[in-house]
């Protein structure tokens, strides 16, 4: 845009000058205008800088808004003298951008200046501050604040005490919250929903009952009876008392049924939720979504695609659900195809959960052409690898048999978190690449950085397939005595499966004897199979028929067996194992592989053709 195109534009009229700057488009374009104002002079009026600070401080467009911050400061704050009474409305304007925008810190900062400067603050400008506080989660200077109110006339104003109470709330602090609460000399309807609200989100769900049923009947709204119910129905045990508040409301909204909807598919009443679907007058988005997402986790997968397809509008949410409703359930070729019908939306732009489930589709399917498309998809819509995508490129390409590619990934994160590590350890893993993996919780041990009990779970994992015992050791130690992490079934689970493959099978047993938690059935059948394989005859035999009467119909415990009878010749054993398993109806499960030629995937079972070929 060329300003100066305008020469008969009339630099002494405030609206005109005021629609130019409205039409900037970049930072340039404002400067020229800045430039021509104190060239004419016409900058020095104070009536056409207080309308470029009310126009423009809170603009979307950051040239516009440092545009407006830089007047005030330059003509409003360094031109008042100390001394005059001035009306905070324009510092509250440029307080208020702050506070509501992204550098809400800046607010205190004005705030602070205001009260240097002698410039009288009202309720509005302590309101500002102390969203600020809120967002910030400053509790310290929030009770500052409250001091400062406390010392000032207007500790009263209930406008600010229910200010109060949610940046108390925000900061977690319930106590002070409540506090503030009782000392009101009057309540309405917004404190207390404020209390309401807290205690719920809290989990104090019978804490914010008393208060509902102390709530005088004119000051409950929508907003009381939802935060009830929503409360409520995340309890397993409250649903049917959400259930008759629901019936009890005076009136509802769209709140009001979804909330109850996703207590009912929450705790698996699926056809309950149904139930109050059908009668909903209207549904928006997420309560389809809703829905589809709890069919889907109850394993009713086709049921949540009919819902899916019956949607009259969907959004990225919709269907981020139905495609990690077929993950779960192991449909990952269908829930990629739910992502090529996403990307036909042309006012659709996939977020950063859809592709991390697309990743997760593309790892258990082992298509490593699939995942180069994804990864080169992903670079070419400049997503971040900061967070969990990273984690989930990494695991994709662990999983699709490109330990290189996965390493690649990894390597290029600038900011890796702990969950980048554990995912690049799990990988080598995979890959039975044990030194590696441990030489990589060396690297986190130098570089300071905190692992994780998943951490270990890799490297102990790592070691196992490897075979290294003492570096094994070394980690279980490293864990219990530097790091406090106390060992989960899953690390003893490593630590057996380390100790049997090494032969040191008395050693395992003493193991799982002094565990401090109950072995699973895992744990018994790692050590069985090593009993099997290291010729452990007496150990096995006893440890196998404890496994069949604990868990009678997992096939594995009875295949272990038999095939340690067979291997010592005892076919008599042999035949009662099978026979057993015949009567009790237990099959096998045979063993699969897959394949991938011309970018089709293969899938064979032992003892069968070619199962498929249409992944």
């Amino acid at each position: 845009m060329l300003v100066f195109a305008h020469s008969h534009h009339p630099w002494s009229s405030i609206s005109p000058t005021i629609q130019l700057l409205g039409s900037c488009k970049t930072s340039e374009d404002v400067n020229k205008i800045h430039a021509r104002l104190i060239t004419t002079g016409f900058i020095k009026s104070p009536d056409l800088t207080t309308r470029i600070v009310l126009a423009f401080a809170a603009s979307r467009r950051s040239y516009l808004a440092e545009f407006a911050r830089c007047v005030f400061h330059e003509y409003h704050v360094s031109s008042f003298v100390s001394g005059d009474v001035e009306d905070p409305f324009l510092w509250n304007a440029v307080i208020k951008s702050h506070s509501h925008g992204v550098e809400p810190r800046k607010a205190l900062l004005l705030f602070c200046l205001m009260l240097e400067n002698g410039v009288s603050v009202d309720k509005f400008s302590l309101s500002l501050v102390l969203k600020a506080c809120s967002r910030l989660g400053f509790v310290k200077e929030g009770m500052q604040i409250h001091g400062f109110l406390r010392k000032t006339g207007i500790w009263s104003d209930l406008f600010l005490q229910n200010c109060l109470i949610g940046l108390y709330l925000k900061c977690g602090c319930l106590g002070f919250a409540r506090q503030v609460f009782d000392r009101m000399s009057q309540r309405d309807s917004v404190s207390y929903n404020s209390m309401i609200d807290g205690y719920v989100k809290c989990g104090l769900v019978e804490s914010a009952r008393e208060l509902f049923d102390l709530m005088p009947s004119e000051k409950k709204n929508l907003i009381s009876w939802n935060s009830m119910i929503s409360g409520y129905a995340q309890r397993a045990d409250g649903v049917d008392i959400a259930s008759n508040l629901f019936d009890e409301m005076p009136e509802k909204d769209l709140i009001s049924w979804n909330s109850l909807i996703d207590g009912y598919v929450k705790h698996g009443r699926i056809e309950d939720a149904k139930d109050l679907f059908d009668k909903m007058p209207r549904r928006d988005v997420v309560t389809w979504a809703t829905m589809v997402d709890g069919s889907a986790k109850l394993g009713f997968v086709h049921q949540a695609k009919s819902l899916f397809d019956q949607m009259p509008q969907r959004d990225v949410v919709a269907y981020n659900s139905m495609m990690a409703g077929y993950v779960q359930n192991r449909y990952h070729m269908e829930a990629i195809d739910i992502f090529n019908d996403m990307e036909k939306e042309s006012h659709l732009s996939p977020d950063e959960t859809t592709l991390v489930i697309v990743l997760s589709a593309i790892a258990q399917l082992g298509r490593l052409s699939k995942a180069m498309d994804m990864h080169l998809y992903i670079v070419e819509k400049k997503f971040l690898l900061g967070g969990k995508l990273g984690v989930a490129l990494i695991d994709m390409y662990s999983k699709c048999g490109s330990i290189q590619q996965a390493m690649g990934v990894f390597e290029g994160i600038e900011n890796k978190s702990i969950d980048h590590w554990n995912a690049m350890i799990g990988g080598l893993a995979i890959h039975g690449l044990g030194e590696s993996a441990f030489a990589m919780l060396l690297q986190i041990e130098r570089r300071s950085i905190k692992p994780d009990d998943i951490t270990f779970v890799g490297v102990l994992n790592a070691c196992s397939h490897s075979g290294l015992v003492k570096e094994g050791l070394l980690c279980f130690e490293l864990m219990k005595r530097k790091h406090k992490i106390e060992p989960r079934l899953q690390h003893y689970g490593c630590m057996v499966d380390i100790l049997s493959r090494s032969g040191s099978i008395e050693l395992a047993k003493n193991l799982i004897e002094e565990m401090p938690i109950e072995p699973n059935d895992v744990i018994w059948r790692t050590f069985l199979t090593a009993c099997s394989h290291h010729k452990e005859f007496e150990t096995g035999e006893l440890v196998a028929k404890h496994l069949i009467l604990q868990a009678g119909y997992n096939p594995s415990s009875y295949v272990l067996l038999s095939n340690m009878y067979a291997s010592l010749g005892m076919w008599k054993e042999v035949r009662r194992v099978r026979t057993m398993m015949k009567e009790r109806k237990i099959q096998k499960i045979p063993g699969c592989s897959w394949i991938e030629l011309d970018g089709s995937v293969h899938e064979f079972f032992v003892d069968s053709m070619e199962l498929s070929n249409t992944l």
